[in-house]
């Protein structure tokens, strides 16, 4: 495996999940395979679970990462070809993503979406431009469409904690007080198509996601209807498609309670508004399984590092 970029490069998803459960149960196993290899983490945006587990993954294997928050701390890249760079920005990523290759033997990069160019944010700029110009392995962090690190650990966690061998799992909207991308919710979606699930996907009219990502996937938007019988209810946020980028709705009725969730277990990417996409009876119960899904973030990540760098060994 050159690169890992999207949930389409998975092959086939139960075996992933097999090899990831291996890593868990004997995480220094592979310890020497990382051994004088380098990981550079790309920070164009915050972030608290990725940032430390993919650290942690990389220690797991005997690598030496370093991090770098680019937006504060590096000069202005530049994505654009022919442009006259008599502005804001200092360097071209060109010459950058060839730098940070003679640096590290994988390049990790996290750049969300401007949530207001519905094509720029679709042709994955930050992330093909590296893709294109570095010259070593590629791991996606969070794109502006898509959080592939994020979507392999969710289908781990439900694997783990699935008490029949065809679960009913619900990807539900909930309000918050902002726009949010897309990218964990489609990268949750086209896991659980790869999966042997009963997955639907419920949200309010005006909120579907891109007809590419849903493909066949029942869009529900009763909520409750969605519910029934469900046995993993995956909860996000995420703004309009269709109105790029817009907040339609901002109903406090979609918001997760205990009587909503009955016997189904709560996921959600953290962090999480309590009391605004979740209520804290939820959170606080035993219901809830983010912290197991939070740690199963490490894994995930070992898991594409370790494949990276025996396909490239």
């Amino acid at each position: 495996m050159k690169h890992y970029t999207s949930i389409h490069d998975i092959d086939d998803i139960n075996s992933w999940i097999e090899d990831a459960k291996a890593l868990k149960s004997d995480p220094l196993k592979h310890v020497e395979l990382g051994r004088n290899k380098t990981l550079g983490l790309l920070f164009f945006n915050s972030s608290l679970r990725t940032r430390l587990s993919t650290q942690k993954a990389a220690l797991n294997l005997g690598m030496n990462p370093i991090v770098m928050n680019v937006s504060g701390d590096a000069w202005g890249i530049e994505f654009g070809d022919g442009t006259v760079m008599n502005g804001n920005t200092a360097e071209h990523i060109k010459e950058a993503a060839a730098v940070v290759s003679q640096y590290c033997d994988i390049i990790a990069v996290r750049a969300f979406p401007t949530l207001t160019d519905k094509a720029k944010d679709e042709s994955e700029e930050v992330l093909n431009a590296f893709k294109a110009y570095a010259s070593v392995p590629l791991v996606n962090m969070e794109s502006a469409t898509g959080h592939p690190l994020q979507g392999l650990t969710d289908a781990i966690t439900i694997s783990e904690h699935a008490k029949k061998a065809r679960p009913k799992v619900v990807l539900s909207w909930a309000p918050h007080i902002k726009a949010l991308p897309h990218a964990v919710a489609n990268s949750f979606t086209q896991a659980m198509q790869k999966m042997d699930v009963d997955f639907v996907i419920t949200n309010p009219k005006g909120y579907n996601l891109s007809p590419e990502i849903v493909g066949d996937t029942p869009v529900i938007h009763n909520q409750e209807e969605a519910f029934k019988d469900a046995d993993f209810v995956y909860v996000k946020n995420w703004s309009s498609y269709e109105d790029y980028g817009e907040v339609l709705n901002t109903d406090p009725n979609w918001m997760i309670t205990k009587e909503k969730l009955g016997d189904a277990k709560f996921m959600h990417c953290l962090p999480v508004r309590r009391n605004v996409i979740v209520e804290d009876a939820v959170l606080d119960s035993d219901s809830s399984i983010v912290i197991q899904q939070a740690n199963n973030r490490t894994y995930a990540a070992q898991l594409v590092l370790k494949n990276i760098l025996e396909s490239n060994n």
